[in-house]
């Protein structure tokens, strides 16, 4: 058998123009599990049908198996597994292969197949875990039917869970007892999912839009269930929405989700039994933010919605991988923003797209949202596959409008369930139902980089229109020196420099070629530019738009995303200026900033997000070389002089911003969102009581979203308070792991000059354990985007980093190298930091036994 740890130096490259249909289908599989901890027992019954004429071997993946047995047609058969795969030599068209396996669950320090987690067992077989169960064609488009059987001793696993519904379960000798599942709509082995332990269910119903009763079930620890009620209010929510918004309706009788402390990924959308990270479930004013609250429903629902967007309907291969996680990403993004507030929900996906895809699609690691090749499946589970594989939907629906894009859907769903389709197969449907050609549009999912769109607007006062002339270009990635135009649909409307008021009605442009000019007649006064509204394509935009129309787009654009983003860019522009020349003038940004705090007609949320300034890494982006002590240094002089300039405006509306008790509503949301940001201006101004106002409301706080934004504050300031209040957390919440991982976190993120010492202490606390994946991405992974810190001259930063990578790459490879990302970026910065980035990545590929996880992911970037 390969195991991880003694992968060769130089994996085989799998490529997407490699693909072939099985050889072999499995139209059913039965599984039989003795459950234990130490040795569990898997025997497997395969019925195996000829796939074409021909004469090759059926061939199982197998990883990390004691095999026992092998049986076909039930007469024994001597095998062995060698180089990871299980070869059967098999002359007639059909037979059933039965096999026996050990595993160690226990010793699975991995997290995929089935291994231990907090007493329990659980599995996540995504993208390729199903093979460290039992030996099996471990591709997504080989679909089964599954029952399974599973044993195990009561008291230990009293609760035994599997996809699909239950059809029985009885008493056996010994303390032991067994329950048997079975699934009736064929899957793919990744979708496969158990659970045994000791849990706890909260439970309700969903009547769907047929007049079905759904059971429902949360299964946590007994301790756990009282965080569990917004979870599962958020999961009948979803179902109900996923019937009015797309007509798809729940199919099975049951549906169950398990909360577990040890995942790799923040959930898994198995068939009737979805595995959560607990992060992701469990949530009570006392330790959930409104964050995680909002993260808790989004992600419930996004698995929920895989229910047809990835599993009636999956995936032919893993390189077609954003076919189900940019729709449903898409589908879970559309939910969230008609829960609360559309604009604010518009603005967060946006700057996660542009904090993570961004960075992805200018560097090393670059890939087209289709890639072309991989070493290890799991190094694609990233931004561009999930986020942009999300902007390209809503630019397929803001091309087709509303009706056509349901029509769409609806054709996709009902053309391809139950089979393995492909991105082609929905651009396809698309297509058809819209009447449109999206022939160039498919040039999203073979290009990768981020395209440029230069906007210049001219007017013409004696002829009374307006020219628009657009040219866009896309940056050569790796592998990819020359780009073909892509198909960029803007929506863009025109506003009056003097009325303050739109000049005609908003239009979808669509830009196909490398240069497009538009005419806009009967332009009279002269016009300011609103372009890419909603963020209709992920692209950059740039113009001649000048400061005066940046400040008055941000007080009268009719779009909410377009005015955060005309405050954003006046923002981006003074810093980047600040950190070029040393200074810049403040006072627009300082005047844009009053006029949309004190205007009362906004809503205290959007406000929010828009007087925050653009993050260090952001700003970064926008220059050749990135300097990080100059952008800390330049955005914090703007933030003291927006804290000083408008010190009163900022505790007027601290003040307004103060409620009586806790509440989960955008309302309530807004005035603590704004709350925070308020505190972090007057913190910034230097006021003398800002440490001692920081300090009473994290005292005070009745719900984590205070208490964690004035630790926040607290934590970057030089007031003793910081110490206490740190302490004062820790204690309260040092048993609550979710919580403790919000304790590392805030610290790994600190703005202090002695950040980074802070977080070496932290990985020699008892408490920081690198075999759990939250608490190493709370600490680990946090550090990593803290640009000043991780940057620091003398490269001790990365050195930090390439150590925990080292040291991870031993207990969870997938986790390591999803963390490597910030140390490929070297090409960015100057070339003394370039070279000691350079250096930790030589250092890292030239560990003994490295993974195929950690390899791909260095390789590449110390290439650059």
């Amino acid at each position: 058998m390969l195991d991880a740890m003694s992968a060769p130096a130089s994996p085989p490259v799998i490529r997407r123009d490699a693909y072939r249909s099985p050889d072999w289908l499995v139209p059913e599989v039965a599984l039989d599990f003795a459950l234990d901890a130490d040795r569990t027992i898997v025997t497997a019954t395969l019925s195996v049908t000829r796939s074409g004429a021909h004469d090759r071997p059926l061939v199982l993946d197998a990883d990390a198996l004691e095999l026992l047995s092998v049986s076909i047609d039930g007469t024994d058969h001597p095998a062995t597994i060698e180089d990871g795969r299980l070869t059967l030599p098999l002359t007639g068209d059909s037979h059933r292969v039965t096999t026996s396996v050990a595993i160690a669950p226990a010793s699975n320090t991995q997290l995929m197949g089935l291994y231990a987690s907090g007493g329990n067992l659980c599995t996540q077989c995504e993208a390729e875990g199903f093979r460290r169960i039992t030996p099996f064609p471990d591709r997504p488009d080989i679909l089964a039917r599954y029952t399974v059987r599973m044993t195990a001793d009561k008291a230990r696993y009293p609760v035994l869970l599997s996809n699909g519904d239950p059809v029985g379960s009885g008493e056996l000798p010994d303390g032991r007892h067994w329950a048997e599942w079975n699934d009736p709509f064929p899957k793919p082995s990744y979708l496969f999912a158990l659970v045994a332990g000791d849990l706890a269910a909260a439970r309700d119903s969903f009547t769907t839009m047929s007049g079905r009763v759904v059971q429902l079930g949360i299964w946590v620890r007994e301790r756990d269930l009282d965080k569990t009620g917004h979870a599962l209010a958020a999961l009948k929510t979803a179902m109900r929405w996923d019937e009015q918004v797309y007509g798809r309706e729940y199919d099975l009788d049951v549906f169950n989700i398990v909360a577990v402390d040890d995942f790799n990924f923040g959930a898994m959308e198995n068939k009737g039994l979805n595995v959560f990270n607990s992060r992701y479930i469990l949530a009570d004013s006392e330790t959930a933010t409104d964050y995680d609250y909002d993260a808790v429903a989004a992600v419930v629902a996004h698995e929920y919605f895989h229910n047809w967007s990835g599993n009636r309907v999956t995936c032919r291969d893993w390189f077609q991988l954003s076919l189900k996680e940019g729709f449903t990403v898409y589908r879970d993004q559309s939910f969230s923003a008609d829960q609360g507030s559309a604009a604010v929900k518009r603005i967060e996906d946006v700057r996660s797209l542009r904090a993570a895809q961004f960075p992805e699609d200018a560097g090393p690691l670059a890939h087209p949202v289709r890639p072309e090749s991989y070493l290890e499946i799991s190094n694609f589970y990233t931004a561009t596959i999930y986020n942009k594989g999300a902007e390209l939907i809503r630019m397929m629906a803001a091309i087709l409008g509303p009706d056509r894009f349901r029509a769409g859907s609806d054709l996709y769903f009902d053309r391809y369930d139950g089979t393995a389709a492909t991105c082609e197969d929905f651009v396809a449907c698309m297509e058809e139902a819209g009447g449109v050609d999206l022939g160039q549009f498919r040039l999203w999912y073979s290009q990768a980089g981020t395209p440029r769109v230069s906007a210049r607007l001219d007017h013409d006062p004696a002829t009374a229109t307006a020219t628009l002339t657009l040219r866009q270009s896309v940056p050569p990635t790796p592998g990819q020196p020359s780009k073909q135009p892509m198909h960029l649909p803007l929506r863009t409307r025109l506003f009056g420099s003097e009325s303050a008021g739109p000049l005609g009605p908003e239009q979808l442009i669509e830009l196909r070629d490398e240069q497009t000019v538009v005419t806009f007649a009967n332009i009279a006064e002269r016009p300011v530019l609103s372009i890419n509204r909603g963020f209709s394509a992920p692209v950059v935009v740039e113009g001649n738009r000048s400061p005066r129309d940046l400040a008055f787009l941000s007080a009268h654009d009719d779009d909410p995303f377009a005015r955060y983003e005309a405050m954003q860019q006046l923002m981006l522009e003074t810093l980047v200026t600040a950190v070029a020349d040393g200074r810049a003038d403040h006072q627009p940004v300082v005047e844009a900033v009053r006029g949309t705090l004190t205007n009362a007609a906004l809503d205290p949320a959007f406000v929010a997000e828009a007087v925050l300034l653009p993050s260090e890494a952001f700003i970064g982006d926008q220059m050749a070389t990135v300097d990080p002590e100059a952008i800390f240094r330049a955005r914090e002089s703007l933030r003291r002089d927006i804290g000083r300039a408008m010190e009163g405006e900022w505790r007027a509306a601290y003040d307004r911003a103060q409620v009586n008790r806790f509440e989960y509503s955008p309302a309530a949301k807004g005035l603590r969102r704004i709350k925070t940001v308020a505190l972090g201006y007057i913190s910034a101004s230097g006021a003398p009581d800002a440490a001692d106002l920081a300090f009473a409301q994290f005292d005070r706080a009745d719900n984590m979203t205070d208490r964690q934004g004035a630790l926040s504050t607290l934590t970057n300031s030089q007031s003793d308070k910081r110490i206490a209040a740190l302490d004062i957390f820790y204690q309260r919440y040092r048993d609550n792991a979710l919580v403790l991982d919000k304790w590392f976190t805030t610290q790994a993120l600190s703005s202090r000059d002695d950040a980074l010492e802070g977080v070496m202490a932290l990985a020699v606390h008892p408490d920081f354990s690198l075999a759990n994946p939250n608490r190493a991405r709370s600490l680990v992974g946090a550090f990593g985007v803290n640009q000043r810190a991780f940057h620091r001259a003398d490269g001790s930063g990365y050195r930090f980093l390439a150590d925990q990578l080292i040291a991870l790459d031993r207990i969870n490879p997938q986790t390591a190298a999803k963390l490597l990302p910030p140390l490929g970026r070297w090409r960015r910065f100057d070339a003394a930091r370039g070279e000691l980035m350079r250096a930790e990545l030589s250092r890292i590929l030239a560990q003994p036994g490295l993974s195929k996880d950690l390899f791909e992911q260095a390789s590449k970037s110390v290439e650059g």
